[in-house]
């Protein structure tokens, strides 16, 4: 095994592991939520499981940028082809990770609003938008990044 191949494996790694973890602790920040609002307001539960799942797209994104990739990882690739792979994974992993994450307290904020009683699903939609933007930001550089191989 070569270097280069080591380092595609672990950004490869990284890209699904570090998204994939940031979905699920968005996911638990907003289902959280999601359970004290419907004690209060049981007709909350559609947009409240709506909101709660929305952190669930960046582990989404890790598994895009893993298909990308995966069909140029071999162990006679170069070094520059592993290094690129790296980054891409260790850029979109990242910036998946911490949207979600921020996402999911975003959602968690307007899920507690519903349970309060509040109209705000679709201001929470579109609040909820703007960490997301980063991991598609993140998603299309990856993708650009791939472009150089």
């Amino acid at each position: 095994m070569t270097i280069a191949f080591i380092l595609a494996a672990i950004g490869m790694g990284l890209m699904v592991g570090l998204s994939g973890t940031g979905s699920a602790i968005g996911l638990v920040i907003g289902g959280t939520s999601a359970v004290g609002a419907v004690k209060k307001k049981p007709e909350s539960f559609g947009s409240s499981l709506v909101l709660s799942a929305l952190p669930a797209t960046q582990g989404l994104y890790g598994f895009v940028g893993f298909f990308l990739f995966s069909s140029y990882v071999s162990p006679e690739m170069s070094v520059f082809q592993g290094a690129l792979i790296f980054g891409a994974g260790i850029a979109l992993g990242l910036a998946a990770l911490f949207s979600a994450i921020q996402q999911g307290k975003v959602c968690a904020a307007g899920i507690s609003a519903l349970g309060s009683g509040h109209d705000v699903f679709g201001n929470t939609l579109i609040l909820a938008a703007f960490p997301e933007f980063y991991a598609i930001l993140a998603l299309v550089v990856a993708i650009l990044m791939r472009n150089l191989m």
